[in-house]
């Protein structure tokens, strides 16, 4: 199990999972290498990796076991393009090492010039299509009344008896009937959490749910434990409504403090 620790060792012990995850998953076709016919590892050896990021097989032995408590940017930079890290992948990585990413795009506007999270509540009930809004923690902070319609199963309620939606989506059976493929989208959604959460890593908040939903759900446990790393994005989701199947185009807009709080839209396709 994955446990978000404050200490130096732990942190490193993070980054090295992280990047043995990202190793394992990379194919050396996709890295422009020889697949080879004997291979006992999965995705690249290390001294292949090291090779493409232009390090010390050593060197990238010891941050993937954890052997060392400080990682230059510019090696962190070698890492991301050597491994193929996407956007929310690279973005995690740097996180995780506690460097400020050079390549990061910068925001448009500061933080203070983002409206209240409260303001959010009266936004969504103006929309006239399902709308709801999360926290930090994806927590519900607001929807109007055509997301409890569409969402019954989760917000049919005044008061959800489950408000944070990645624990509705693994504890509630209703969530495995409701969402179209579900597996594949439980699992996409444990990879945008941990993409989303990053910053949140050393928060005690964060670190009891991690480690009692994974409790909780072996399923969790085993997305988790991969280590995917997704954006949180838009696109096109299928739900069994009363009325059956209804296909959705998702629109997921960050705003309130530090981009706190996900505005997620859905328009009937």
């Amino acid at each position: 199990m994955d446990h978000p620790g404050s200490d130096a060792s732990g942190e490193a012990e993070q980054l090295g999972a992280f990047l043995r995850a990202a190793r394992e998953r990379l194919q050396p076709e996709a890295a422009g290498l020889p697949a080879g016919r004997r291979r006992r590892t999965r995705g690249l050896r290390r001294e292949e990796v090291a090779a493409l990021c232009g390090i010390s097989p050593t060197w990238y032995t010891w941050i993937e076991q954890g052997r060392t408590q400080a990682v230059s940017v510019a090696t962190l930079d070698a890492l991301a393009q050597g491994l193929r890290l996407r956007a929310a992948e690279r973005a995690y990585l740097f996180e995780l090492a506690r460097r400020a990413d050079p390549r990061a795009p910068r925001a448009s506007r500061s933080p203070a010039s983002e409206p209240e999270d409260a303001a959010y509540a009266n936004l969504v009930q103006q929309m006239r299509c399902p709308a709801y809004a999360l926290d930090a923690h994806w927590d519900l902070l607001a929807c109007n009344p055509e997301a409890r319609l569409l969402f019954s199963p989760w917000l049919g309620e005044d008061e959800p008896a489950e408000p944070n939606l990645l624990r509705w989506v693994y504890l509630d059976p209703a969530a495995r009937s409701w969402i179209v493929d579900w597996e594949f989208r439980a699992r996409r959604l444990a990879a945008e959490f941990r993409a989303d959460t990053a910053a949140l890593r050393d928060d005690a908040r964060h670190r009891r749910f991690i480690a009692t939903l994974c409790a909780q759900s072996a399923e969790f446990e085993a997305a988790w434990r991969a280590q995917q790393v997704l954006e949180r994005e838009g696109g096109m989701r299928a739900f069994a409504t009363h009325e059956g199947l209804r296909n959705y185009r998702q629109f997921t807009l960050r705003g309130g403090v530090a981009g706190g709080v996900k505005l997620i839209v859905l328009h009937l396709a």
